[in-house]
């Protein structure tokens, strides 16, 4: 159903604090135009857990209006699964082409519990759902014989497969079969996925690289993998950045130099400083000054 580079978009805020409409507007046509495959708004790069119901309602609206015929996706990421539904049911109002649902990120469920959860959230939608299993950064592991479990619902349409092991992408395979779409959610095993059978990419340095990031994934399409590889060394230090607690602040920096945006947060974060600073300018500017030529594809 989905298939591609499927951006993890950033939440762009104004001097006080605000949603910016119009950069994010900016933002995500930059993502598009470069060839993206549809826009998912308020995950973890989004800073979804810091804005209320309405203001991730509003981000997920400015996607739809940049993606055309592409999906547009919001995150469902709620400590509750009351909560959690009616989030689901209010997104499928909004217009949500499908649901990424993240299991509790405060209380870490039970193999029963994360079952009935997320089979819970997706009827209260009704959408296609991308399962988000991230047992590193959320101690919560959708595992494949759980994958098998839920098959019955064909509103489970996708896995975001972010274990950070490699062999995990195999294991769903062998287990599942081509059930689901498998997309890789680990910006620095990006290659690594797609050479193993992911059909997608849902990245996070793709807002501040958007051609780069669509140049890969394009090339293995294709069979080029010498091509494709190239780029993604290149692209590697850059990728790093979007594995660390970090990551927020890190990809906005990088979308500061790429694209002329700006690295507003929201609070408790805030913007980096320092020697950490320096350290991610350096690795940014440094890729920016020998960013590769991109060959047709």
């Amino acid at each position: 159903m989905w298939h591609g580079v499927i951006p993890a978009v950033t939440t762009k805020f104004t001097e006080d604090g605000a949603l910016d409409t119009a950069e994010m507007e900016r933002c995500f046509a930059l993502m598009m135009d470069a060839g993206c495959h549809g826009l998912i708004a308020c995950g973890t790069l989004g800073e979804g857990n810091m804005l209320s119901p309405d203001e991730r309602l509003d981000v997920l609206r400015i996607a739809k209006t940049q993606t055309g015929s592409k999906p547009a996706l919001l995150t469902i990421s709620e400590a509750g699964t009351r909560e959690a539904c009616d989030l689901a049911r209010r997104a499928a109002r909004a217009g949500a082409d499908g649901l990424m649902i993240v299991p509790s990120p405060i209380y870490f469920t039970s193999r029963d519990e994360t079952i009935a959860n997320l089979r819970a959230i997706a009827a209260a939608g009704d959408l296609p759902v991308m399962i988000y299993s991230n047992r590193v950064g959320y101690r919560v592991d959708v595992t494949p014989e759980m994958m098998v479990e839920l098959a019955d619902d064909p509103r489970f349409v996708a896995i975001k497969e972010s274990s950070d092991d490699i062999r995990r992408t195999t294991e769903i395979f062998n287990i599942v079969g081509d059930r689901y779409d498998v997309f890789t959610g680990v910006d620095n095993l990006g290659y690594e996925a797609l050479m193993m059978g992911a059909i997608g990419w849902v990245a996070g340095l793709v807002v501040a690289f958007p051609r780069e990031t669509v140049a890969i994934y394009e090339l293995i399409r294709q069979g080029r993998h010498a091509e494709a590889l190239a780029i993604y060394r290149w692209f590697r230090p850059l990728l790093d950045l979007d594995v660390s607690t970090y990551l927020v602040q890190q990809i906005k920096l990088a979308e500061v130099h790429a694209i002329g945006s700006n690295e507003r947060v929201r609070a408790p974060r805030l913007p980096l400083s320092g020697e950490h600073r320096a350290r991610v300018e350096t690795i940014i500017t440094k890729a920016i000054a020998s960013r590769p030529a991109l060959p047709a594809f």
